[in-house]
């Protein structure tokens, strides 16, 4: 009778232990009102997601039918981004340990607009230090520089205090290093850390905790999930042709470069930036010309498909402008 109690309390214990529910979580980019922006669901604060359920024949099924029964909205390209499985991710809210594989999708504007239940929110809205196409946001050196040098400084480890402001200045761009358009995950994880967001003093036992830095707050963990997205398409657009998922069947070579230039961040050197696209062959005209310009009409291209079979590796290779 003793072995029976003991080998069901560990079957007890073993079926507790193993107690999981997989979660699948859409990052849905598109360019809207010449802005990289991401779909969102309830008050804008929520990536779509929905468990994976028995039905669902496939991961990637199952995500495209809560995106469009969430949204309204269909998925064309998608990639898978990342799963994440860190334990007490969720919140004590989830009885359970919660194992979310996200994915990357890419959809053009005409198919991000129209009727719905979709949301479109610019991704500077929950990452606003990260847009430095006009110069470097001021928030940087007025908030986030001296709130994460005092967060450093607050330890009494020197070799630790050195560590952080280190961390602090490759992420950022302090101590005249350059900025990194790639290290957005780094740097939403160095202000979770460092407590200076929403989401990091969620539930915290601290009567007050200081005051997050600006950005809109999601659930969760997805705007760590989203900042994974922005830093995969950050990357990607430099050896893959992704970004054309994203443009009009045709446009102008300036639409093209804007939204190189929204999706990194960063401003690119023009002529340097037009004779890549020419070399590699990446784009061809149309024959047309738009009148939608200041002075002469501009050349109307499209995407060149015939460079997927010739180059196993094409991109943009981001010419940026460092002024």
């Amino acid at each position: 009778m003793q072995d029976q109690a003991a080998t069901g309390s560990k079957a007890k214990r073993s079926s507790k232990a193993h107690n999981a529910s997989v979660d699948l979580i859409a990052v849905v980019v598109a360019m809207t009102e010449h802005r990289p922006s991401v779909l969102a669901v309830g008050a804008g604060d929520a990536l779509p997601s929905g468990p994976f359920e028995h039905g669902h024949r496939s991961l990637q099924s199952g995500l495209r039918g809560w995106v469009e029964h969430q949204t309204g909205h269909q998925l064309g390209y998608i990639e898978q981004l990342y799963t994440f499985a860190d334990r007490d991710r969720i919140g004590e809210e989830r009885q359970q340990r919660v194992i979310s594989i996200s994915y990357l999708a890419l959809t053009r504007a005409e198919h991000a607009a129209g009727p719905g239940k979709r949301a479109w929110r610019s991704w500077y809205d929950y990452f606003p230090w990260e847009d430095h196409r006009s110069d470097i946001p001021s928030m940087v050196a007025d908030i986030l520089q001296p709130r994460l040098l005092a967060w450093a400084d607050g330890v009494g480890q020197d070799h630790i205090r050195r560590e952080r402001r280190q961390r602090a200045a490759i992420a950022f761009g302090f101590d005249g290093r350059h900025w990194n358009e790639e290290l957005v995950l780094q740097r939403y994880e160095l202000l979770y850390e460092a407590g200076l967001i929403e989401e990091a003093t969620r539930g915290s036992e601290r009567r007050a905790p200081p005051p997050p830095v600006p950005g809109a707050t999601m659930i969760a963990d997805h705007r760590r999930i989203l900042a994974t997205a922005i830093a995969r398409l950050r990357s990607k657009i430099k050896y893959r042709p992704v970004v054309f998922e994203l443009m009009p069947p045709v446009f102008t070579l300036l639409q093209l470069q804007r939204t190189v230039e929204a999706l990194s961040g960063r401003l690119v050197h023009k002529p340097n930036f037009r004779r890549l696209i020419e070399q590699q062959e990446l784009v061809e005209e149309t024959g047309e010309t738009t009148a939608d310009t200041v002075g002469r009409p501009a050349k109307l291209f499209r995407f060149r498909h015939a460079v997927l079979d010739e180059r196993v590796a094409a991109g943009t290779k981001l010419p940026l402008s460092r002024a």
